[in-house]
């Protein structure tokens, strides 16, 4: 079997697993952030021009795969371009700080704000040319990868663009009023998800990195954030005569959440480096897992030989497929990510 063979039975092998079939290995990938410094460098890239235009997007995604083989792209580059389109301004880095855009100024102080907030037009901002940037990429190395379209989690995007103080002050005193802000903002979400999967992405992947039970608790998630994720799931998929897969990623401890998580409409659960995978998996029951090699410890600052090892113990513990447990630091080495395929 030539490489090229190869390339393309993975990305076959990764959308049967999302369908529900059964996999004749482990395959390792992300639909999560997983771009580096190396992969620009190799496109003549920097990191600050590739958020506004669509070409340079769509390279920088696919950089890791050319130079890996990594089977997968994620688009887009950040997860605030949902809270721009809301009208959230966002801070650039230049390349010295190598950092992704952030929000610079909280549009709303109250949750109640966002109640009455018009969020018809969720194609505001960068949304359009992230497509395009997805249309791109697919095009250049659709047939051998997969292209994931990241958005935040419901939870997530509130807090990139109301105040978290009386957010949590809300939560407690006002609990209806944060319920149906995070409901409309799911719709919100899945107009851009879904925008999304019909420029080509092949899954959904939601980064619920701030309302992740391992960060606000099980009884807050399952009470505000899991009803959110319940509505941004099914809208994805309302109206869909094919399936269309969606991943969803927490940060931070969540074993006891697990049987939350699988409530969540999603077809896969990731889980970063915190969890015992073991528990997660006998909890998760028949739902995919996927997890949860240390973006930071091992694939940052590790060797070839720490990332084999932490590869292998999540293969031990029943992983469905073998992911970073979260973003790529930037400037991971190229040789610890082809490490994570072997």
């Amino acid at each position: 079997m030539t490489p090229l063979q190869q390339e393309t039975n993975k990305r076959d092998q990764i959308l049967g697993l999302l369908k529900g079939e059964q996999p004749a290995g482990i395959p390792a990938f992300s639909g999560l952030i997983h771009v580096t410094t190396e992969g620009l460098a190799s496109e003549g890239l920097a990191l600050q021009e590739v958020h506004h235009d669509a070409g340079k997007m769509a390279r920088a995604a696919a950089s890791t795969f050319k130079l890996t083989g990594m089977p997968s792209a994620a688009l887009p580059l950040d997860l605030c371009s949902p809270a721009e389109a809301l009208g959230a301004e966002l801070i650039f880095y230049n390349d010295e700080e190598m950092q992704f855009p952030q929000v610079r100024k909280l549009l709303f102080q109250s949750t109640r704000e966002i109640r009455e907030l018009e969020i018809g037009d969720w194609k505001r901002g960068r949304i359009g040319l992230i497509c395009e940037a997805i249309r791109l990429t697919k095009k250049d190395i659709g047939e051998h990868a997969v292209v994931s379209g990241m958005i935040p989690g419901p939870y997530t995007l509130l807090i990139y663009i109301c105040k978290v103080q009386n957010l949590v002050l809300e939560m407690k005193k006002e609990p209806q009023m944060v319920l149906d802000a995070l409901l409309r903002l799911s719709s919100f979400l899945s107009n851009i998800g879904n925008a999304y999967l019909d420029a080509g992405a092949d899954f959904i992947t939601i980064h619920e990195m701030g309302g992740s039970p391992g960060f606000i608790g099980p009884k807050p998630f399952e009470t505000f954030v899991l009803p959110a994720l319940q509505k941004l799931t099914l809208r994805l998929r309302s109206g869909q005569a094919l399936p269309r897969p969606a991943v969803l990623s927490v940060c931070g401890k969540t074993d006891s959440a697990m049987g939350l998580l699988a409530q969540s409409g999603a077809d896969a659960i990731s889980v970063d480096q915190l969890n015992d995978l073991k528990a997660s998996r006998a909890a998760l029951q028949d739902k995919l897992l996927f997890g949860n090699i240390d973006p930071v410890a091992t694939l940052w600052q590790g060797n070839e030989g720490s990332v084999a090892e932490a590869v292998q113990r999540s293969k031990e513990a029943g992983v469905d497929a073998v992911w970073p447990g979260c973003d790529l630091v930037i400037q991971t080495p190229i040789q610890n990510i082809r490490k994570l395929l072997s």
